[in-house]
This record gives C-alpha cells, structure tokens and sequence, in this order.
C-alpha cells in the first residue's frame, strides 16, 4: 500500500444514471482499503475547482446506506462542466494554480469521471504532471450514454440509457397502434456522430411489434430518396410506421439532415435542431399521411426509474477498480470494460493509457448495419442485449424515488 495522503474526484460532461455509482465505487473502495485519509470532490468539475469549490465527501458519505442511495442517485452529485482546459503553453498560470492546491491539500490522486473531452483533461494534467516532476497520479473513469469511448467494451451510463431508448420505443408503437388510422411516427435519439443509443432502439421489438420498422444511424450516409421508399414499402405493409433515427445523421456529403442553428458549444461542436422534425415535414408533403416526430432529446440521461442493474453494478466495480489503481500510484490510464462472453454475458476491469483513449471516437461497426443502411444485425442485438439486463428497485418517499440532497449545486453563489 502507498503512504497515506487524500485524493480528489470530479465529474464532467453530460449526466447519466451510473456516474453517480461509479462515484460511490470510488468511495466505497477507499472506505473499504482506507486508501486515503480524505476524500474531496470537485463541484463542477475542473472549472469549478478553479473557482475554489470543493466538497469533503469522507465527511458526507460515511455508511454503505449513504453510499447505496448515491448509487441510485442519476445524474451528477458533484456537478459538471462543459470546460475544455486549454494546454499548458497557452495558460501556464492555470495549471500552476491546480497543483498548488492539489500541494496545500495534500491530494495524492486525482479522479476525473467522464466521457471524451473529460478524458482529454486527465491526458493534459498527467502529461503536465509528468513534465514537471509532480507526484499526483491521474486517473480516468469512463461515463456517457453516447458509448463512444474507445478500448472499452461500453462505457457505464449507456446500458440503462439504452434501456430506456428501448422501453419508450416500445411504448410508443403501444400508443400508436391503437388507432385505426394510418400514421408514420419518427423518434430522434441522440447521438452526432456514433449511432449507439439509437441503435439500441432494436431492442424495443417483440414478437406482436416490429416497431421501430426502420433504424438509421450516423455511421452510414443518409440518402433521402432512399429513406422514402423504405418508409412507403413498411407502409404499403402496415398500417403504422415507427422510425428511429440519430439526431446527426448526414447525406453523402457529409452535411446534417437537420438544420443548424448556427451556434456552437464549448467544444466548437455545431447545435442542431431537429433532423426528426426535417423528416416529418419532408414526410408529410411526400406522403399526405399523419405523421409526427418525438425527440427524445436529454430524457434517457437522468432516468434512473429505468436503470439497467447490469450498468450500475458494473459501475460501482470500475469505480472501485479506479480506486485501488489509484492507490497503487498508475497515472494516466482510463479504467476499461472487457466483454469476456455473451452468453453467459460476463466482463472484466482493466486499465489502459489514456493517450490512446482521449479525443478518439468509437462508432457502431459498419458490418453491425445492414447493406441498405435502415436497420441492424444480429452482432448488434447479441452485442446489446446484456447491458439492458436486470432491473433496480428504488426507495420511494411521497410517491417519488429518493435521491441524494443535491441543494449545493443549485445555491446561489
């Protein structure tokens, strides 16, 4: 065991339902091996640090009952941010600042969890730290329902946003088949440059539902005449047609379906507004039928009513992974899943170096895809199917799921 000091861990990025799991294995694994006499946690993340703000968690969370709630708990106890830290050479004062404090508050560790541009933060303070003879160690715990994280199997946070895609699918043909009307109803799922979440839209068929009829992702061009004629050949069929579609699907030259806005985010990706909306319009003159569009938007995110037990109980484990190759003094690596057997389904935890993780993107394989581009394999469905698995059973006070007190990151400041 290394000598004893404290550690810090942030979150970043958009929120899902395990990163707060994840969170508690971290915890948990120290409580367990007293790997650290404190624990802090970062209040929106590198950006919030910054600013000073800070939590001790070894004084919040001191039961497996605290811990378990946190589990449970969606989104991000901590707080994230949308920060991109700039390199050293452009803002060398900054980092200076964050490892005097790492220095005055004794931090052996520092835990980032997050998904590509998080990683990129955890590549940028190991490289510093290794360029200036610091001993802080820096680890990297995957998180996003996007799965698009590289090396690892899948990322915690995509299995319960994938049953969630899968279970609103299917309750919407529910809903649509109910009327003796003829309708096309087209769901938006996000997803700008890799197609998983709306991929696991295949997992919403049944015996009596086909729906959704038609899937189609980013990873393959878009052709709009293409689209039409699949859409008349399920209709000339059935009396309801049910699609699923990216919100970043591309025509052939690379251009998105859907309108842009014009703006952009803090990570210079463009805003897009409604490529099911685009669909629907273009439907409606094509067609002359019902036809409405639903974007799913952020609802998968933070749904933890329809967790996957599959996806938090593994991200408790990486979480506790993190915490004993933290301890063990490893520095730049990302914790990873990988998948040993489909059936029985089982994986196991390993690290690997961040600098082949961060800003790389996994994508759905093209041979996943079938040649016409509108739906998936069976790869995909075996691929799939086991992170939805097993369902979680919450605490209910007043008729509504119990969470973690959250207030400090609504205070005003």
């Amino acid at each position: 065991m290394q000598l004893k000091g404290n550690c810090i861990i942030g979150q970043s990025g958009g929120p899902t339902v395990a990163i707060n799991a994840s969170l508690s294995g971290v915890l948990q694994g120290i409580l367990e091996n007293k790997y650290y006499d404190q624990v802090y946690g970062m209040v929106n993340g590198i950006e919030g640090l910054l600013q000073g703000k800070f939590l001790n968690l070894t004084e919040l969370f001191k039961t497996q009952e605290d811990l378990d709630k946190l589990t449970h708990t969606p989104a991000m106890y901590l707080g994230s941010c949308r920060f991109k830290l700039p390199t050293c050479e452009h803002s060398e004062d900054l980092y200076e600042d964050l490892f005097t404090f790492f220095e005055s508050h004794n931090i052996r560790t520092f835990f980032y969890i997050g998904g590509n541009d998080s990683m990129d933060t955890v590549l940028k303070l190991s490289d510093y730290a290794k360029a200036n003879g610091k001993t802080i160690n820096v680890i990297g715990i995957p998180k996003t329902v996007d799965n698009d994280l590289p090396l690892t199997d899948h990322t915690p946070g995509f299995g319960s946003a994938a049953k969630y895609v899968a279970t609103s699918l299917l309750e919407i043909a529910h809903d649509t088949y109910i009327y003796n009307v003829p309708s096309i109803t087209i769901v938006e799922i996000m997803g700008r440059n890799a197609g998983w979440l709306t991929a696991s839209a295949v997992l919403a068929r049944t015996e009596y539902s086909p729906a959704p009829d038609l899937i189609y992702l980013p990873e393959v061009p878009f052709n709009m005449e293409q689209f039409i004629e699949d859409v008349k050949a399920i209709k000339a069929k059935r009396r309801n047609v049910i699609v699923a579609v990216s919100e970043g699907i591309r025509d052939c030259e690379g251009q998105y379906i859907s309108a842009s806005s014009g703006a952009v985010d803090a990570f210079g990706h463009k805003q897009l507004c409604g490529a099911g909306k685009t669909l629907e319009n273009i439907l409606k003159a094509e067609l002359g039928c019902k036809v409405r569009s639903i974007e799913l938007n952020v609802l998968q995110r933070s749904a933890s009513h329809i967790a996957s037990k599959t996806d938090l109980e593994e991200a408790v484990s990486i979480g506790k992974a993190a915490a004993k190759l933290g301890n063990a003094g490893e520095t730049a690596k990302m914790l990873c899943y990988k998948r040993v057997s489909d059936a029985p389904y089982a994986i196991e935890i390993f690290a690997y170096d961040i600098a082949a993780i961060a800003n790389q993107e996994k994508k759905v394989p093209l041979d996943w895809i079938t040649t016409r581009g509108n739906d998936l394999t069976e790869k995909a469905i075996t691929y799939l199917r086991p992170l939805i698995e097993g369902e979680v059973h919450l605490t209910y006070a007043n008729g509504i799921p119990s969470y973690c007190n959250i207030a400090h990151l609504h205070r005003a400041h």
